[in-house]
């Protein structure tokens, strides 16, 4: 599509995000919002008003200079967002589209219970959620698009495969699994996923371990989002 103006948006799942519409005219009332992944497209807004059809309607809303906004982010919000403007009831002004790539950092557990038993091997498992409007996988964005997928420890050190008590595996680029055996001494430690381009942190999943009580030895673990760029805050919080 001629004009199309690409840009790339990371976020953590359980986050805000708010996506850039670089082409708004003078107004809202002629923009509209489309969404893409591997199925067909979804309208989320249609001329300045948000479609009540859709599963993630509760979730969106338009800001005063014509962005999407989204809250709580999930995995399965990942995909190509289109802003278009309409300039009649059924043409779109030529050139006038932008894209933007939302990818989706997610955090999960080998375990599904809240509390798990001294001495228990858990595996978190990390996966960028990724797909562009020209169709780049998520394999792609990381081999060609300078991308790094990494666990790092509460210090900021990178976990590598080799660490003496962690494993870290990869089935794929874009699915990054840390494993390892909880101990006593645990408690309240944190495990970052990381997203990066360069030095640069795009965004981040902390997982956190807690340990209550000697005689019961049972560990909770709590995952929370560090934000990301395309977030309200801008920042990690966690940086």
């Amino acid at each position: 599509i001629s004009g199309v103006n690409d840009v790339h948006v990371f976020i953590s799942s359980g986050e805000n995000v708010l996506l850039p519409c670089n082409n708004a005219l003078h107004d809202c009332n002629s923009t509209t919002w489309s969404y893409y992944n591997n199925s067909a497209a979804v309208e989320l807004i249609a001329k300045g008003n948000k479609k009540k059809d859709t599963e993630s309607h509760e979730r969106l809303s338009l800001g005063s200079d014509c962005s999407l906004n989204i809250k709580n982010i999930t995995k399965e919000d990942y995909g190509s967002y289109t802003c278009q403007q309409y300039v009649n009831e059924h043409k779109p002004q030529q050139g006038l589209y932008a894209h933007v790539n939302l990818h989706v950092l997610h955090v999960s557990s080998s375990s599904s219970q809240t509390e798990i038993s001294a001495g228990s091997s858990v595996s978190l498992s990390c996966q960028l959620y990724s797909y562009s409007s020209a169709g780049v996988s998520c394999d792609d964005l990381i081999k060609s698009g300078g991308i790094n997928l990494l666990w790092v420890n509460q210090t900021g050190v990178n976990l590598t495969i080799s660490d003496s008590g962690y494993n870290v595996s990869t089935s794929r680029l874009c699915i990054f699994t840390l494993n390892t055996t909880l101990l006593n001494e645990d408690d309240n430690r944190e495990w970052r996923c990381e997203v990066t381009q360069g030095d640069q942190v795009k965004t981040s999943v902390t997982y956190t371990v807690k340990i209550s009580g000697e005689g019961g030895g049972e560990e909770e673990g709590e995952e929370g989002g560090g934000g990301g760029e395309g977030g309200q805050e801008g920042e990690e919080k966690d940086r």
